[in-house]
């Protein structure tokens, strides 16, 4: 066995997960872009990588960017906390048989 120090670590980094959750339900949000909203719809909390090549910055009020989402047919999403939990653990369950030993540190992050 290797010592403590020896041993290495991996880091499994969910890009753009809250977008990607959503792109596995609704395939016709591949390749356009796309945002998720926060609760009450008020600001962008996930973009997608075309939304973000559009400028859209995360926390961004949707009052602010509604001229450049209707310019862009830019998609936006109410949250589903639900969906993406449910999601996260799949993703936990298919690293489990990888490495008994995880650490999550987020919805989409985990060591």
């Amino acid at each position: 066995m290797l010592p403590a120090s020896d041993k290495p670590i991996a880091l499994i980094d969910c890009n753009n997960f809250y977008v990607s959750c959503e792109r596995l339900f609704d395939p016709s949000l591949r390749g356009i872009p796309v945002i998720v909203l926060s609760n009450n719809d008020g600001c962008a909390i996930a973009r997608s990588e075309e939304a973000k090549s559009l400028g859209i910055r995360m926390g961004a009020p949707v009052f602010k960017i509604r001229d450049l989402m209707q310019r862009h047919g830019v998609r936006a999403l109410s949250s589903n906390y639900t969906l993406y939990g449910d999601m996260s653990r799949r993703v936990v369950d298919v690293l489990h048989g990888y490495s008994p030993r995880l650490d999550a540190y987020s919805i989409d992050e985990t060591f």
